[in-house]
């Protein structure tokens, strides 16, 4: 028993180091799972080897739905690295979601209360980097949307924002002018603003406010074109 024991162990520890010191590969993984549609019921898969495809005369590494998908896993990769220190701080989130890769810039960092004048002093460095990871040639046919959100506090009817509409909307167009000066072909984005509608937490407090007040740069997927 203590000699079972033992290698449980060992197994354990060998597999949690395997786990903690891997760097997935979305792509890599995809083209593992595509090898096993065979099992039960389903038809047989392709090869794992990277190679010519004989019924469709391509091969695995140029497949365009594998493509894309390299692009985002590579962008997302670069993107946690340059933001870093932001990611840490939370002026800058990170996340995938059906809409494709998500960069939150967070509201109270860039921007006065009720204001659309980015904070460009503070923010240029991370609008810069933010420029460059854009322009990336394996994003070069992709397109961005820049999506402005806020909380659900009324702006004040006799200011320079009747509602949170143009607020949001105004503050995602300022984000796309900074990153078209910094160098992003700006025929690669939509805009929209949101305004109160899409909150990622409860406004109730004052915590869930500060969260939901944020301009989101997505790289989209083709089914959110």
């Amino acid at each position: 028993m203590l000699t079972y024991g033992d290698m449980v162990t060992l197994l354990l520890t060998f597999f949690v180091m395997l786990l903690t010191t891997a760097t997935i590969d979305g792509h890599q993984l995809r083209l593992i799972l595509a090898a096993f549609p065979g099992l039960g019921s389903l038809e047989g898969g392709n090869t794992l080897e990277a190679g010519p495809l004989a019924e469709l005369g391509n091969t695995i590494e140029s497949l365009p739905s594998m493509e894309r998908g390299r692009a985002l896993s590579e962008a997302r990769r670069e993107a946690i690295s340059i933001f870093q220190p932001e990611i840490q701080s939370e002026m800058v989130r990170i996340q995938e979601d059906e809409r494709g890769l998500v960069i939150s810039l967070a509201g109270d960092s860039f921007f006065e209360t009720a204001s659309a004048r980015v904070r460009i002093e503070q923010t240029r460095g991370i609008l810069q980097r933010l420029s460059r990871l854009l322009s990336l040639e394996i994003l070069s046919e992709r397109t961005f949307r820049i999506e402005g959100h806020t909380d659900n506090i009324a702006t004040d009817p006799n200011g320079p924002w009747p509602s949170n509409w143009e607020l949001s909307t105004e503050r995602a167009l300022a984000v796309l002018r900074y990153l078209a000066e910094f160098g992003v072909e700006e025929s690669q984005f939509q805009v929209m603003g949101l305004g109160e509608h899409r909150p990622l937490y409860d406004n109730t407090t004052a915590e869930g406010r500060a969260y939901n007040r944020r301009v989101d740069v997505i790289i989209l997927t083709d089914g959110h074109l």
